[in-house]
């Protein structure tokens, strides 16, 4: 265990909490931003699909160019994260769809210099055994993406710029901490030359893609849940009860996204480094798929029978992310692993963007019953890729 390398998990994961309240701070008050921008009901998916879509271009960027094995990790998370307060910040002087939406765009590349980017930092921090530790960062991760809803139930009677301007300054005090208290891990830092191998020997890695490929399910589900979720929690509870306070349905959504979410992390990094990345990923898959299934059958019934289920899903759903990345950074070789992770990320979050816009489409046509069966795809999918993965895991630890 490298000195100071728990100090530093608690540095990087705060960083990381402040700085993906940037993801969801335009979603939780897109109902103002849908009547201001007047953005038509076909439209309204592109407003949540729009970070991902960033993401998924700066991601194509950063691993083109292998950003994240040729520069110092730490500077280039807080040149991206200062960028993306800066363009989040300009949202509130925005009065047309086209800018707003470009502007989230923009600030979804920047965020591609900070997810990934915090995970390379952490794995260089933790040579081995890195699983609870990005369980932990993914936490924050978790965390700070729904922090926009725990934000709105106490703003939620101002104006909606107020939402925008504290995850811009929430944001601008993860640059303040990785750059004045963060420092880099005491190894020697490989600084590779630019080269499309890079990306061929990703591709070229069995294990690494197999890995990849529960990845890509797992995160058809993710972001979807994330972005649906909420609005599913709203309608439902109202149906049950027209006069359930406002406030209680954004707190169900940062519980369930959340909290739960941060739980499962942390509990998922502790099994997975006990039982293995992939036993851990085949778990929460099956899990996160029968609740996806099985939570469209609460809908409009008790509050609680269906906040108990969501809180599971918000556990089971992303108490696996950081262990596809572990996976990788485990197996990926020293050269490339910054580039492997995130082009892991990039087309991951590609899938995110489809998943995300059909939920609505699919919605309209099946009802809020039976449209998250859709997002069980994907974990049922990953299953099998990492069962597959499981053997290359057993190989090595006989190794």
């Amino acid at each position: 265990m490298i000195q100071g390398s728990w100090r530093a998990l608690v540095w990087i994961g705060l960083s990381e909490l402040c700085a993906l309240s940037l993801w969801f701070s335009a979603s939780v008050i897109a109902p103002e931003l849908i009547e201001i921008w007047n953005i038509s009901p076909n439209s309204e998916a592109w407003l949540s699909a729009s970070i991902p879509i960033g993401f998924v271009i700066g991601s194509l960027f950063s691993s083109y160019f292998g950003v994240a094995d040729r520069f110092n990790p730490r500077k280039v998370f807080a040149i991206s994260v200062f960028l993306g307060a800066l363009l989040n910040g300009l949202l509130i002087f925005v009065h047309y769809a086209f800018l707003g939406i470009l502007l989230r765009v923009l600030t979804g590349i920047t965020l591609a210099g900070v997810y990934p980017i915090a995970v390379k930092i952490l794995s260089q921090w933790f040579p081995k055994k890195r699983g609870f530790a990005i369980g932990i960062l993914i936490a924050a991760l978790t965390i700070g993406s729904s922090l926009p809803h725990f934000v709105i139930m106490f703003f939620s009677s101002l104006n909606w710029k107020v939402v925008i301007i504290s995850t811009s300054v929430l944001a601008l005090l993860s640059v303040i901490m990785v750059t004045s208290i963060l420092e880099d891990a005491p190894i020697e830092a490989n600084k590779s030359p630019f080269s499309l191998k890079l990306i061929k020997k990703v591709v070229m890695n069995k294990p690494v893609m197999l890995a990849n490929y529960g990845y890509f399910g797992h995160m058809w589900e993710l972001y979807a849940m994330w972005t649906w979720l909420p609005a599913f929690l709203t309608a439902s509870f109202l149906a049950y009860s027209p006069d359930t306070p406002h406030w209680f349905i954004a707190l169900s959504s940062f519980i369930s996204i959340g909290i739960a979410g941060g739980i499962g992390c942390v509990i998922g990094g502790l099994i997975s480094d006990k039982i293995g990345r992939a036993n851990l990923t085949i778990i929460s898959m099956v899990i996160s798929a029968i609740c996806s299934i099985a939570i469209g059958f609460t809908f409009g019934q008790y509050i609680w029978l269906t906040l108990i289920i969501s809180m599971v899903w918000g556990m089971s759903v992303i108490s696996d992310s950081a262990q596809f990345s572990a996976a990788v950074s485990e197996i990926a070789e020293v050269d490339y692993v910054g580039t492997a992770l995130t082009f892991q990320m990039c087309i991951g979050f590609l899938f995110t963007i489809f998943s995300i816009n059909l939920v609505p489409v699919i919605q309209r046509i099946v009802g809020w019953e039976w449209v998250f069966t859709l997002l069980a795809i994907g974990p049922i999918l990953g299953i099998g890729f990492m069962v597959k993965y499981r053997r290359y895991e057993i190989t090595n630890e006989k190794v």
